[in-house]
């Protein structure tokens, strides 16, 4: 399975090669070579692996994401290697593990002299690891005579992993359609409203993924003076934070199950109530004005079309943060310390299950709500069965324990990933804000890590540590730690 993913990895390398050549960059050669000896290596480990039994349990499918993931990024490291675009080792693979994960932390200082190769081989790791390359590597499986359930229950985000399909492979092809198809039409829509096409794809890439990596060093805040550009990402990051099941079922039509859903009321709910209360701070408050190269926030003055713009700004920034995707139109940081404790809580509502976002889920804090207020009637009526229900279904006791211990784990995590990032000398802000936005898949974070700063700043421990905590966030914890739990080696 390893060799399967490096396969797909370096073939991923070549294409973005032929961009550098294409923009007659200097790191064609170098990328490619990087390609070619990803593809080598997945070769040979398919080679000395072909007599092993092909058959996947439980136990090996958690394996082989959480190893498939450490695989991807440690080669995906090479590029920026061999072109000596990262030449550090600690850098190049947090640059990579940010990629993969869809956080969109960088460590670049200067994002636009990078070469085009460079910076389209970026936006991949995004593209890759937004919908997971291990569902891609599970619609061929038949093909190598490997059954693919237990991968996709692996690497699915969210509690549960839905199917359209009752073959998994089935599923697998019709989400990366969706998934493929989504990341084109908005592509297009970026070019046709004033972008670059090298521009448009790389942050149609980096919006379906919900990823955040930008090739301006002002992100999308390089083009505050072309709404409709900021509009068309509102839009997509929607999309990319919704259940892409749904997104399914919308085209084929069948809105109602799109608009009955339990999830999607609530995380539109939260992106229009978030945004309306942070549109009437910056209105109130805070002004967001913002030149194409700086982004800066002043206070009070009253300029014409300051409704529309702080309406624009509040939506873009919930969006960016609700979905993880990190795009920065503005430093939010700075549009009142209420603003700022607000964005800081909504790193921890997360988008919906079935979608790229990171984060806790909607789902998951809509269950805990509906249980929590339900003890109160179960302390009333010890006697009765007051199941919690979901979309008009019982949700199990197993289902409701999974997600309580999840939910535990998570925040006991932040605890300790924040006091780690102050045993490192980070201040209290940048302590808990790093440590919230890499378990979370965010980006941008508080302190010196705010959204007009990167992580270059970081100690190289401080990147390791932040690194881990990126891949538990976008593998969901269970997957990784119970990896490294003693049960999991035991033979029975």
């Amino acid at each position: 399975m390893m060799g399967v993913l490096l396969l797909f990895n370096g073939g991923f390398m070549l294409l973005s090669s032929l961009v550098g050549f294409i923009y007659k960059d200097t790191t064609t050669k170098e990328i490619a070579f990087a390609g070619l000896l990803t593809i080598s290596i997945g070769i040979l480990l398919r080679y000395i692996t072909k007599d092993f039994t092909k058959k996947i349990k439980k136990k090996e499918g958690y394996l082989i994401v959480t190893l498939g993931w450490i695989f991807l990024t440690i080669t995906g490291t090479f590029p920026y290697w061999f072109t000596h675009t990262i030449p550090s080792f600690t850098n190049a693979f947090f640059e990579t593990m940010s990629g993969y994960t869809t956080t969109g932390a960088s460590i670049l200082n200067d994002i636009e002299a990078m070469p085009k190769g460079i910076l389209f081989w970026r936006s991949m790791t995004h593209w890759i690891g937004g919908m997971g390359i291990i569902v891609l590597a599970i619609a061929i499986l038949p093909l190598l005579g490997i059954g693919g359930m237990q991968l996709f229950a692996a690497e699915a985000p969210g509690p549960s992993a839905d199917k359209l399909h009752p073959r998994i492979t089935d599923t697998a092809k019709r989400l990366w359609y969706i998934y493929l198809g989504l990341t084109l039409v908005q592509a297009v829509l970026l070019a046709v409203a004033g972008m670059s096409i090298f521009d448009a794809i790389n942050h149609a890439m980096c919006t379906l993924s919900t990823g955040g990596f930008s090739t301006k060093n002002a992100s999308v805040a390089y083009w505050n003076d072309s709404p409709i550009i900021q509009y068309i990402i509102i839009f997509f990051m929607f999309v990319a934070g919704t259940n892409f099941v749904l997104s399914y079922f919308a085209l084929k039509g069948k809105f109602s199950k799109v608009l009955h859903d339990e999830e999607f009321k609530y995380y539109l709910l939260l992106i229009i109530l978030g945004s309306l209360i942070t549109a009437l701070f910056i209105y109130f408050h805070a002004n967001v004005s913002i030149e194409p190269t700086e982004i800066q926030a002043i206070a009070h003055p009253m300029v014409l079309g300051h409704a529309e713009s702080s309406f624009r700004h509040a939506l873009f920034q919930v969006l960016a943060v609700v979905t993880t995707t990190g795009f920065v139109t503005a430093d939010f940081t700075i549009w009142t310390p209420y603003l700022t404790i607000f964005f800081f809580m909504l790193m921890f509502f997360g988008a919906s299950a079935g979608s790229t976002a990171g984060g806790v889920k909607i789902v998951r804090h809509i269950i805990m709500v509906k249980n929590s207020f339900l003890e109160f009637k179960r302390t009333i009526h010890p006697s009765a069965i007051i199941p919690v229900r979901f979309n008009n279904k019982s949700v199990t006791k197993e289902i409701v324990f999974n997600i309580m211990a999840f939910f535990i784990l998570y925040m006991v995590t932040f605890g300790i990933g924040a006091a780690v990032f102050a045993l490192m000398d980070l201040d209290f802000a940048t302590a808990l804000g790093t440590a919230a936005s890499s378990l979370g898949n965010v980006g941008p974070a508080f302190g010196a890590l705010s959204p007009v700063n990167n992580y270059d700043s970081l100690p190289d421990a401080g990147k390791w540590w932040s690194a881990f905590l990126m891949l538990l966030g976008r593998l969901e914890l269970f997957t990784v730690l119970i990896v490294m739990t003693p049960y999991f080696w035991k033979s029975n």
